[in-house]
C-alpha cells in the first residue's frame, strides 16, 4: 500500500506530505484546491509523464517521493523534475531509469481516471481488456505467437527485397559480381599487410642499416676485438697465480668470442642487404591496393575478407532465387499453418475468457444500479495476422430491456461508463496482486441512487485493497475510512494547498458542506451523519 507521499514544488503546492491508510482514502476539496495535482504527482512517482509546466513558477525542480509497504519490504520511489526537462529517478535511495521507475509503478498502483473512461470507447483497448483476465496460459501462447508472427514478417520482407523488382536483382548482381572478381583477384592474405609494412620500412632504411652494420664490423675487428685479445694475453701470464685473476680472464674471454660472434652476425646481415627498386615499387602498388580495398569493404584485410563471405553468399542466393524463393516460400506456409493453429488455440481462451468474464462483469452492473444492462465481448475472426492474433474484439452493451447489443461510445453515457469501467475493474482486482487503487473522479455523471451504488462496491473493495478516491459526490466521500480535505490558503504574497487529515466531526462537516455548500445546515449535517452510517 501507498504509506506516505511527499509533493515539493508541484502546481500550487509549495510542500506537502500526506500519510495515507489501509482502506478507503477520500480526498475532497473545492474546485482547484490542488486535488487533480495529488493523483498526478502519484501517477508522475509511478512512471506517468509529467509536464515541466507543473513545476511551481519560480522553482527550478519539482520533487516527488513516495514510500509503500510491502509485504516484504519498504519500497521508496523519488522523482526529480527540473525545468531543463531532466529527470531523476531513484528506487530506495538507488538511480534508475524511468522505464524501471514505471514497470514497478504498475505492480504497486492502479490508477483510474476520466482519461480510462475514455480509453474504454476505444475499441482497439477491448482484445487487451480482455487479455489481461486470461492469465498466464495466453500470455505465452501470445509470446509464441508474436515470435513466429516477427519471422514471419521478416521472411516475407526478405523475399520481398531480394526478387520484388527483376531489375533491381539484376543490377545488383552485376554489382555483387564484380566485387567478388575484385576482391579474388587481389588474393589478400591475413596478416599480409604488416609483413609488406615491415619489409618496406627494411628496404627504404637499406643504405642506412648498411653502413651502420659496416661501421659496427669494422669496429669490432679493428679496434674491440684487438684490444680483447691484447688484454686476455696479458691476463694468461697471470691467472695461475689467483683465482681473482683466472675470472677476469675468463670473462674477457667470453666478452671476445660473443663479440666475435656480433661480428659475425654483422657481415652477415651485411652480405643479405640487396636493395631492389623493383621489389620496392612492387609493395607500394600492393599497399596501396590493399588500402583502396579496405577504403572499399572494410577497416583491416580480415573485414574485406568477411565481407567477401557475405557478399558471395548473397551473390549465390540471388543467382541461384527460384530455388531458394520456393524453398521460401514452402518455409512460409509452413509458418502460416502454425501462425494459425495458435491464434485458434488464443481465440478459444479468449472466447471462454469473455463468457466468465461477462458473467463477472454483469453482476457488478446489477449492483451498480444497471439493473436492465449487460455487457457482451463481440468476436470477429480475421484472415489477416496481426501482433496480438487474428480476432478483432469488442466490447458491446445494452443498457435496456429488449434493446440490441451496441458499441458502448453510441448508447452509454458518460456515468454509464464510469460504472461499466468501475464494474471492470472490481472484476479485474480479482485477478491482479495490485495493492492500491485510486480514482481520480470516477463520480462523473452520477448522483443518486447509482452514486450509493458505486460507493458500496468501492467500499468492498476497500476491504481487500487500499483505495485513494478523489470526489466530488457526498455518498463516495461517506464511505472513507480516513478523510483529506484540500484547500487553497494564503501564504504571503502566495496561494498554497494544504492538505488536512479530518477528524470525524470534520469529516461529518466536509460531507454536509458537499450536500449544501458552504452554508451548512442542520439538515445538512443530519443527511451526513445518515450517510456515514
Amino acid at each position: 500500500m501507498l504509506g506516505q507521499l511527499h509533493i515539493k514544488n508541484i502546481g500550487i503546492i509549495d510542500d506537502v506530505t500526506v500519510n495515507f491508510e489501509d482502506g478507503v482514502n477520500i480526498l475532497t476539496g473545492e474546485t482547484g484546491a490542488g486535488k487533480s495535482l495529488i493523483i498526478d504527482s502519484i501517477s508522475a512517482i509511478t512512471g506517468s509523464r509529467i509536464s515541466k509546466e507543473l513545476i511551481k513558477s519560480g522553482s527550478d525542480m519539482a520533487l516527488i517521493e513516495a514510500c509503500f509497504f510491502t509485504d516484504s519490504d519498504n519500497i521508496i520511489l523519488s522523482r526529480e523534475i527540473y525545468q531543463n526537462g531532466r529527470n531523476i529517478c531513484k528506487i530506495n535511495g538507488k538511480m534508475t531509469t524511468l522505464n524501471e521507475l514505471k514497470t514497478l509503478g504498475e505492480e504497486l498502483i492502479d490508477i483510474h481516471g476520466q482519461h480510462d473512461n475514455q480509453s474504454l470507447l476505444d475499441v482497439k483497448t477491448h482484445i487487451n481488456l480482455l487479455d489481461n483476465f486470461a492469465g498466464e496460459e495466453l500470455q505465452k501462447l501470445k509470446q509464441q505467437y508474436i515470435e513466429l508472427f516477427t519471422k514471419h514478417k521478416e521472411m516475407e520482407a526478405q523475399i520481398k527485397k531480394k526478387y520484388g523488382d527483376e531489375q533491381e536483382r539484376a543490377r545488383r548482381i552485376d554489382l555483387l559480381k564484380y566485387q567478388k572478381d575484385e576482391i579474388e583477384a587481389a588474393n589478400l592474405k591475413l596478416g599480409e599487410e604488416e609483413s609488406l609494412i615491415e619489409r618496406r620500412k627494411l628496404l627504404m632504411n637499406a643504405e642506412r642499416i648498411a653502413k651502420s652494420l659496416d661501421s659496427t664490423y669494422n669496429i669490432l675487428n679493428e679496434v674491440v676485438l684487438e684490444a680483447l685479445g691484447e688484454a686476455t694475453k696479458e691476463m694468461s701470464g697471470i691467472s695461475e697465480l689467483d683465482e681473482k685473476y683466472q675470472s677476469i680472464l675468463t670473462t674477457l674471454n667470453d666478452a671476445y668470442y660473443a663479440l666475435q660472434d656480433s661480428s659475425s652476425d654483422a657481415m652477415g646481415e651485411i652480405q643479405k642487404i640487396n636493395f631492389d627498386q623493383t621489389e620496392q615499387t612492387e609493395i607500394e602498388e600492393r599497399l596501396d591496393l590493399i588500402f583502396s580495398l579496405k577504403r572499399k569493404y572494410g577497416n583491416t584485410i580480415e573485414d574485406v575478407l568477411k565481407y567477401y563471405d557475405d557478399m558471395a553468399k548473397e551473390l549465390d542466393f540471388l543467382e541461384n532465387s527460384e530455388e531458394i524463393t520456393n524453398q521460401m516460400k514452402e518455409e512460409l506456409s509452413l509458418l502460416d499453418k502454425d501462425l494459425v493453429k495458435l491464434a485458434k488455440k488464443i481465440r478459444k481462451i479468449r472466447m471462454d475468457t469473455a463468457k466468465t468474464i461477462e458473467e463477472k462483469i454483469n453482476s457488478q452492473l446489477q449492483d451498480l444500479e444497471m439493473k436492465k444492462a449487460y455487457i457482451k465481448f463481440h468476436f470477429e475472426e480475421l484472415d489477416t495476422y496481426r501482433d496480438d492474433g487474428m480476432d478483432n474484439v469488442e466490447l458491446l452493451i445494452c443498457t435496456n430491456a429488449g434493446e440490441e447489443l451496441k458499441p458502448l461510445a453510441k448508447i452509454a453515457s458518460g456515468g454509464e461508463i464510469s460504472r461499466v469501467m468501475l464494474a471492470i475493474k472490481t472484476v479485474l482486482c480479482e485477478y491482479d496482486n495490485v495493492a492500491t487503487m485510486i480514482f481520480d473522479e470516477i463520480d462523473t455523471g452520477i448522483s443518486g441512487q447509482a452514486g450509493k451504488a458505486v460507493a458500496e462496491k468501492m467500499k468492498i473493495i476497500g476491504k481487500t485493497h487500499q483505495i485513494i478516491c478523489v470526489t466530488h459526490l457526498p455518498a463516495i466521500a461517506a464511505i472513507g475510512n480516513t478523510n483529506y480535505f484540500i484547500q487553497k490558503l494564503p501564504e504571503g504574497e502566495k496561494v498554497v494547498t494544504k492538505i488536512k487529515r479530518l477528524k470525524e466531526d470534520e469529516t461529518i462537516r466536509e460531507i454536509a458542506r458537499i450536500l449544501a455548500g458552504d452554508d451548512i445546515t442542520e439538515a445538512a449535517l443530519m443527511h451526513a451523519r445518515e450517510l456515514r452510517k
